[in-house]
């Protein structure tokens, strides 16, 4: 029996692009991603830190976001170990994200975003807020440095809307 080569490649297409589907719109709910919460069985959030418990925040820090592609505020100073809540305000038109994480995950997510740009995102350390909504991220920064912010909406992030933490205290 002799199969077409363009039938073969019909077919090859189909499965790479079946599998490429199920690993970005792996998530809780359609067209979502999810970067596994809680089980991040490879350290994933260890260098920014951990999703907090609510019972332990300590302090409140207000965000908005809006069109003109900014946070504000957009930089904050933190103490190693703080759990801090985020209550994040949409004031725009438009649909916006507070994304937590290193720049090169941030940049790597980001061009991700450009290509499946409805994605929706279930993971501790990101909300999407729609025009008008409010939505919280509790945090623990349990190690030194700088947590990059941004929002990772296709033309936001090169727009300017990015911020950081810087985590205050020595490494841990």
């Amino acid at each position: 029996m002799k199969i077409s080569s363009s039938l073969l490649t019909l077919g090859a297409v189909l499965v790479v692009a079946g599998a490429a589907n199920l690993a970005f719109a792996n998530g809780t709910h359609e067209g979502g991603h999810e970067h596994g919460g809680h089980e991040h069985a490879d350290g994933e959030h260890q260098a920014i830190g951990q999703p907090g418990v609510a019972s332990a925040v300590k302090r409140t820090i207000a965000v908005t976001m809006s069109d003109d592609m900014r946070f504000t505020p957009s930089n904050f100073s933190v103490k190693r170990g703080e759990t801090v809540r985020f209550v994040i305000k949409n004031v725009g038109q438009v649909k916006h994200e507070f994304v937590l994480g290193t720049e090169a995950e941030l940049k790597e997510h980001y061009e991700m975003m450009k290509k499946f740009p409805t994605m929706e995102h279930s993971d501790p350390s990101m909300v999407t807020v729609a025009p008008g909504k409010t939505e919280e991220i509790v945090w623990n920064f349990s190690r030194a440095g700088r947590v990059e912010i941004g929002c990772l909406q296709p033309g936001h992030f090169d727009a300017g809307m990015r911020g950081a933490v810087s985590v205050l205290g020595g490494k841990k």
